[in-house]
């Protein structure tokens, strides 16, 4: 008789928690039920909200000598990281970007090697082709073999053309081959108004870019840290010293903390760099396009990088991890989840501006289960002045599955039991 009424007491239980579960879990309506949830994405996780920094084109305020200093037919400042712009002018009118086109080769010459398909050990054997270029070049022979650690330093260092189309026609089958990987890549990174038809750079009816997709293609080649062992040096050597490589890069030698990263003049391109330098955790790069001359196009591209290096800098907000409590669950099998965020990225800030910066949390004063952890539950919005300048998630930190009458039957069950 005793087992029998400790039986009814966790039936009648188990009904009248349910029932308090399965009312309380709604927001109940004439017409019908909807869910404290509406706020949120059905199982919504962190991987969806993925921190963003607003890029504001048209707020730059760069002074107008900054302005006046840039002489060019085109030009871009980004920051290499959040992809920022900081200044820009005709970025987007395309336009022969002579042996910045090298970016590019070099970019898929270092995914290839990072991929296993090439190593600098290798050697590459230079076709008629590729001796045949002119221009710029370590004056390769038919049949002569370089390592593709020497064709590197040739095409990063010195320009060769003659280096680059033999490391083009060994990695594509021909250069036109090698042309369909660049411009398959190109479209990949979102490089709308480029269309490249050779590997080297030389004047071509078709042949064109912009200072905007100059950026994009110079920051992923700056994300292979091994670029910078070839962009940074001033002077090299190959073939046992016999011929000189020297950077036609002056910022290297004369820039501080210059990283890189290509030059490029013809005729018709004019006098063109794609310029970067790293100072701490902040790295910038200047595309200049279409200088007159080599004082110009050096001296444009040194004003945008002291622009940048001197009003701007790189912030790691605080944490908000301290002003996160734990939220209500209604219907689940736990009363509260325990809200979590990860280490906020670093902004790019202008000096001073993080003294104003406000972190606004924003979650929900109660959830409904079921929940899973790693389910995004709010935001931590980032502003200053009122403007929001990024955000990034707040996810749950425990799991509370959904409470149904059997999962109510048993655990009453259980504790009484134990009783």
């Amino acid at each position: 008789m005793y087992i029998l009424k400790k039986i009814a007491a966790v039936v009648l239980a188990a009904c009248t928690v349910c029932g308090i579960i399965f009312c309380s879990a709604t927001t109940c309506y004439a017409g019908g039920e909807k869910s404290d949830n509406s706020s949120l994405t059905d199982k919504q996780t962190a991987a969806d909200i993925s921190y963003e920094e607003v890029s504001a084109p048209d707020k730059h305020n760069v002074p107008e000598d900054v302005r006046t200093a840039v002489k060019a037919a085109s030009a871009i400042l980004i920051e290499q990281t959040t992809g920022r712009v900081l200044f820009e002018f005709n970025p987007d009118e395309p336009r022969a970007p002579a042996s910045i086109t090298k970016v590019m080769t070099l970019l898929l010459v270092m995914e290839a090697i990072d991929n296993g398909e090439l190593s600098l050990s290798d050697s590459i054997t230079a076709s008629e082709h590729a001796c045949s270029m002119g221009g710029s070049q370590i004056w390769l022979e038919p049949g002569e073999t370089m390592s593709v650690d020497e064709l590197i330093r040739a095409t990063a260092i010195a320009s060769a053309n003659d280096a680059a189309v033999a490391l083009a026609e060994h990695l594509g089958g021909s250069e036109q081959g090698f042309v369909e990987l660049m411009n398959a890549r190109a479209a990949n990174l979102g490089m709308s108004n480029t269309r490249f038809k050779n590997a080297s750079g030389l004047d071509e009816d078709g042949h064109f870019t912009t200072a905007r997709d100059i950026s994009t293609m110079s920051a992923e080649l700056l994300k292979h840290e091994l670029i910078k062992e070839y962009s940074t040096v001033w002077m090299d050597s190959l073939r046992n010293g016999e011929t000189e490589l020297v950077n036609t890069n002056k910022l290297i030698r004369f820039y501080k903390c210059a990283t890189g990263l290509k030059t490029g003049t013809t005729d018709e391109a004019g006098r063109c760099v794609t310029a970067s330098a790293m100072r701490g955790d902040m790295q910038v790069i200047a595309v200049v396009l279409g200088a007159e001359n080599r004082d110009e196009q050096f001296s444009s591209a040194s004003a945008l990088l002291n622009y940048a290096f001197d009003s701007y800098t790189m912030y790691t907000p605080p944490s908000a991890e301290e002003q996160l409590i734990p939220i209500k669950v209604e219907g689940g099998t736990s009363d509260e989840v325990f809200p979590v965020c990860s280490a906020p990225q670093k902004l790019l800030l202008q000096k001073g501006a993080e003294k104003q910066l406000e972190q606004i949390v924003e979650l929900p004063e109660t959830l409904s289960a079921p929940i899973e952890a790693g389910q995004q539950i709010g935001r931590v919005m980032l502003k200053i002045n009122g403007e929001t300048i990024g955000e990034y998630a707040v996810t749950a930190g425990n799991t509370v599955e959904k409470m149904t009458f059997g999962r109510a039957f048993a655990i009453l069950f259980a504790c009484l039991m134990q009783s």
